[in-house]
């Protein structure tokens, strides 16, 4: 599977791996620490988005 059809699932608290389809674990875990370093950005857009 190419990174381009690869897809990962994350919660966001605490930030935890969900699903993954594809991604190698070093990926993974890149992912993880871009997420926990931007989780109350991702967290503030969803509700802006979505709303509360």
């Amino acid at each position: 599977m190419s990174v381009a059809t690869a897809r990962a699932k994350f919660w966001l608290e605490p930030v935890a791996l969900a699903e993954n389809f594809g991604f190698a674990v070093h990926e993974l875990r890149e992912l993880a620490q871009a997420i926990g370093d931007n989780r109350d950005r991702i967290e503030r857009a969803w509700h802006e988005h979505f709303g509360d």
